[in-house]
């Protein structure tokens, strides 16, 4: 692991461009379950709750999981030492930017400005009638559904939902990361949810180095990954940013070819 440990850092310090692509994984070690897999969330809560049409067919059914999810839970999360790192690797020129399939807003709270939010933000809300858009924490829950201050709509959270598309913007600049990216950092994702999984593919078709770092081998390990650093994001990010942070530690390997 060691090896490998200092190879990927390596080749982070001589990246041109790096894009970081992060997934539930990234979230585990500040408290958020992964939704799939072992002990995830949809083992316990039905998914369609997260469904827009079930949503705006029942906004106080879907609201009741959603406030204990996101809102309840979620809200006692911090940023781990993963999102630490990488904000320190994008305020020291070391990451061009982060695309985020998380709506959990730990990566900006973390430190990063440079974050694309794949499936939105739960850190914001929006009104179905006026589109007005709120800050969570300024809204009441103790009424369910919350509504609109100016026009008594329906508010939902500013994230996708089953059935609604990707944001314009989130989508053109993980596509553009993509192209641009000599290493390609994928964390704590497996790789099964559409079409965000597809942007890894994309930058290794681009000709970009992959390194993963996951828990379990994900889809990508075997078909498109360079290096697989296996661990917990948090775990595997310290030691990233021990050696990129203190160049004393890998002078000995950094200019052997």
């Amino acid at each position: 692991m060691d090896d490998k440990i200092i190879e990927a850092v390596r080749l982070l310090k001589r990246s041109r461009f790096t894009t970081a692509f992060t997934g539930a994984g990234i979230s585990v070690e500040s408290g958020i379950p992964p939704f799939r897999g072992s002990g995830g969330l949809w083992g316990k809560y039905d998914p369609r709750v997260l469904d827009i049409q079930y949503f705006l067919a029942d906004p106080a059914g879907s609201w009741g999981v959603i406030k204990e999810i996101f809102y309840d839970f979620f809200d006692t999360a911090r940023p781990n030492i993963a999102h630490l790192t990488l904000a320190r690797m994008e305020q020291e020129g070391l990451l061009g930017r982060t695309i985020t399939q998380n709506i959990d807003n730990l990566h900006q709270e973390a430190g990063s400005q440079i974050v694309f939010e794949f499936h939105g933000n739960s850190k914001n809300l929006l009104c179905l009638h006026c589109h007005r858009r709120y800050v969570a924490g300024e809204i009441s829950f103790d009424h369910i559904p919350p509504t609109c201050r100016e026009c008594g709509g329906i508010l939902k959270p500013d994230f996708v939902f089953f059935g609604e598309s990707i944001p314009q913007l989130p989508m053109a600049a993980a596509y553009e990361a993509a192209s641009l990216s000599d290493v390609f950092l994928i964390i704590g994702t497996t790789g099964e949810v559409m079409p965000a999984n597809q942007i890894p593919v994309m930058a290794k078709e681009y000709g970009a180095t992959i390194i993963e770092v996951n828990p379990e081998p994900s889809l990508y390990t075997k078909k498109i990954t360079d290096i697989f650093l296996k661990g917990k994001a948090g775990e595997i990010m310290e030691k990233i940013g021990a050696r990129l942070f203190s160049p004393s530690l890998d002078d000995d390997q950094d200019g052997v070819d």
